[in-house]
């Protein structure tokens, strides 16, 4: 919980807070997860976002059909074609989510003090007296005065679309509640969220397994969201289910924590998982309010340190109605970029907000002036202190690229590396310059045929802060003669010029190995 992670020369001149900023080649450090749904699933659109920089693409399975997102899912290819962008694909599991069986469709208005009763009984008609849910433990694990909170996908916490209930009694295996808010439920889904309640759901559910097994081996998945995360056990199940489909044994799994005992397990879980997504919709109901910007800061923290991405959640939730963020929200985004969050995830702001390429846009800016004042010196001390002696070989590499980097003020690192483990861990020392994580193939084979590597590992780096990934040609390896290795560097530093990013002058640092050695070396480029 480190709240000076912020740089400000002093004393700083208010009006040269008003001064343009220079336009940047990549939108911001920090990267964006885009939601697609109904208004953003057009090929248009999606290239829009592309171009806007979103990075990794969501796909949320609380809603919609496999030949839906499938259909998405061909588009979010075609607009990659079409802007040259790359861009990861992250499937979102259901898990332990209690939702409200409203067939058709009605639109429920509650009034305050009324009596509203859940029942497992899915058969009945959604009504302001009766919501059937898809769960029948309810009565079992709720007693009277507990509260329990339903709202529109995903809960937005607006008093007049979400609605609050108190347990009055348990009936057989109904739920009778008073309503604590008047407020009108409309659209397909409504979840529903026991605070500080266990549901004893699996987190990995049969829909989810085929789902997976299905939609995520078909597209070669790179992300699965592994929504209500619990406990470490949750992920080790996950991980087991997919090392036995194939491609997607390389799939990471991103925990998301949604609630008190996600929190509660966090160490182990974050020891598990390959990345943490902070779900603050429903943390945020779960947790006391002023609680919860002090869970942020202590697993973002966590992140860092361990060198996994850190992922926030329900920053911009105005915009999905909304042209512009409100003061608080554009302060927070900032705020979670300068706690070192690795990537900003739009929900309900992108699937169906009416401005989703505006509301990547603005995150963006917010999160590339951030990014210009966080304190990267300090941070660094930070880092290397926990990281502690001795260092390992390769931390070793990665935090003296880094510290060479910002000596010489190079304007860019070019790593090559072919799991991407090289790459991350540069990042985790978070230089304030981009790095190019160069992904050089491996030629593997399975005994029926040959394949390369590195589409997987370039892909999962859009998700980590400052990496912008490049893969290489496989008739270069990394680890062979030094020739073919200058052959590759000569690639991506081109391809840094064709960007913007590198000028003639400009300072590099390059990470690579050679034969068995690893060697960080600066080099300054002519005319």
């Amino acid at each position: 919980m480190h709240s000076n992670h912020l740089l400000l020369e002093e004393p700083i001149r208010m009006a040269s807070i008003l001064e343009p900023s220079k336009p940047n080649f990549f939108p911001a450090m920090t990267k964006i997860v885009g939601t697609l749904g109904p208004k953003s699933r057009s090929v248009e659109t999606i290239s829009a976002c592309l171009k806007a920089g979103m990075s990794v693409a969501r796909f949320d399975f609380s809603w919609g059909d496999s030949d839906y997102h499938q259909e998405t899912l061909e588009n979010l290819k075609a607009a990659i074609k079409a802007t040259k962008k790359l861009c990861a694909v992250m499937l979102d599991t259901v898990g332990a989510e209690l939702q409200v069986v409203n067939k058709n469709e009605t639109t429920i208005s509650l009034k305050e003090d009324a009596i509203v009763t859940l029942t497992p009984h899915q058969g009945q008609e959604a009504s302001d007296e009766v919501l059937p849910i898809n769960f029948d433990g309810l009565a079992k694990a709720v007693k009277k005065g507990d509260t329990i909170f339903v709202g529109q996908y995903l809960f937005t916490g607006s008093e007049t679309t979400s609605v609050w209930l108190e347990v009055d009694q348990v009936n057989g295996d109904d739920v009778v509640c008073v309503v604590k808010n008047s407020a009108t439920l409309a659209g397909s889904l409504f979840t529903l969220h026991a605070s500080q309640v266990h549901i004893d759901m699996p987190t990995l559910t049969e829909k989810d397994k085929e789902v997976i097994s299905t939609w995520g081996v078909q597209n070669k998945i790179d992300f699965i969201s592994l929504s209500y995360t619990r406990h470490a056990e949750d992920v080790r199940e996950a991980r087991e289910f997919l090392s036995k489909l194939g491609d997607l044994s390389q799939t990471q799994i991103l925990a998301k924590i949604e609630n008190v005992e996600g929190l509660t397990h966090f160490d182990e879980i974050l020891k598990e998982a390959d990345g943490i997504i902070l779900s603050r919709g429903n943390l945020g109901i779960d947790l006391p309010p002023e609680k919860v910007f002090l869970f942020q800061k202590a697993a973002v923290h966590k992140c860092n340190m361990a060198g996994k991405p850190a992922v926030v959640t329900r920053v911009v939730d105005s915009m999905t109605d909304n042209l512009r963020p409100t003061r608080a929200e554009a302060t927070d985004v900032a705020n979670a970029v300068l706690d070192g969050t690795d990537a900003i995830l739009l929900g309900a702001e992108t699937l169906r907000g009416l401005y989703p390429v505006e509301t990547i846009s603005t995150v963006g800016k917010i999160c590339a002036e951030a990014g210009k004042v966080f304190n990267q010196d300090l941070y660094f001390k930070k880092t290397v202190k926990f990281v502690g002696e001795p260092m390992t070989h390769l931390e070793a590499i990665a935090s003296s690229a880094v510290r060479a980097a910002i000596k010489v003020k190079a304007s860019v690192i070019i790593c090559f590396t072919s799991s991407g483990r090289a790459a991350r861990l540069i990042a985790k020392y978070r230089p304030t310059m981009p790095v190019l994580s160069v992904v050089i193939p491996r030629l593997k084979t399975n005994q029926l045929k040959w394949s390369f590597s590195g589409a997987f590992e370039a892909r999962q780096s859009l998700i980590v802060r400052g990496l912008f990934p490049m893969l290489a040609d496989p008739r270069h390896p990394a680890e062979s003669t030094n020739a073919s290795n200058e052959s590759v560097l000569k690639v991506a530093l081109d391809h840094g010029k064709a960007s913007g990013v590198i000028k003639s002058h400009d300072r590099v640092v390059v990470c690579q190995k050679v034969g068995d050695a690893s060697v960080v070396k600066i080099i300054e480029l002519e005319d």
